[in-house]
């Protein structure tokens, strides 16, 4: 079967400092992945490059089998391949239900045009409220989405990333900054908006990632030293002395 996304010995090197090392990954269709790692490891970078953000050095990186690393970021989301980033990447001065309606409108085939009036586009805003609806955002509905609580932001930023269909999911660091019971309620979104789809997702908290993902890789210094369902990962050693410490115990 072919994966939802691969990479095969993808590089990356900004004059002469190599960030990306060489990594061959392949993510089923399906698979919720988490890619750990410490600081400066070269994860978000990978993001970046998937994504095309930065273009890469060497190497590949292909979409459902067909090759993508030397395309637009736009092109690629339009290809079935959507992100969240570190930063939350929200419009905040219009409503929550104003930016859902936004992440909707390309992929529903609304193209540019001065001729039409969102309000009175039935099955778009229809849309629009159930997709509030799953992220528990409906009572926040006419709010000004830079009022928003730091968890909320988050969640309408994955429901942005969520709402023009794409079938891959990339989500940088959900749940950092998180209370306890914020990072609950975060990881039960993306269970639920993740259900069906293939999500890889770059996250610290070792709770949320052996508790979400079906299997994970672990990134030091720009290279996979290993991947594998969270229980070998949590056990192996190497990763115990690169990264994981008394958090594997």
């Amino acid at each position: 079967m072919t994966a939802a996304l691969s990479l095969a010995d993808v590089r990356k090197q900004f004059g002469e400092t190599k960030i990306i090392r060489g990594v061959t990954l392949d993510i089923a269709k399906g698979e919720r992945h988490a890619i750990i790692g410490p600081n400066g490891a070269g994860k978000t970078t990978l993001f970046n490059l998937i994504s095309g953000r930065f273009p890469i050095t060497s190497g590949s990186i292909s979409l459902n089998g067909e090759r993508i690393d030397t395309l637009a970021p736009h092109e690629i989301n339009r290809r079935g391949l959507s992100r969240s980033f570190q930063i939350t990447s929200i419009f905040p001065n219009m409503t929550v239900f104003e930016n859902i309606r936004c992440g909707l409108l390309w992929s529903r085939g609304y193209r540019y045009t001065s001729f039409r009036l969102l309000g009175r586009q039935k099955a778009l805003n229809a849309e629009s409220e159930a997709l509030l609806e799953r992220l528990n955002l409906q009572s926040r509905r006419d709010l000004i989405a830079g009022l928003l609580s730091y968890a909320e932001q988050r969640a309408l930023e994955i429901g942005i990333t969520i709402a023009g269909g794409a079938e891959v999911i990339l989500l940088d660091e959900p749940t950092a900054g998180m209370s306890n019971t914020e990072t609950e309620y975060a990881v039960n979104l993306i269970r639920t908006v993740s259900e069906g789809k293939t999500l890889l997702m770059v996250e610290h908290d070792m709770s949320v990632v052996f508790g979400l993902a079906d299997r994970v890789s672990v990134v030091v210094y720009g290279e996979v030293i290993a991947s594998d369902v969270p229980a070998e990962i949590r056990s192996n050693m190497a990763v115990q002395e690169a990264y994981l410490g008394a958090e594997a115990q």
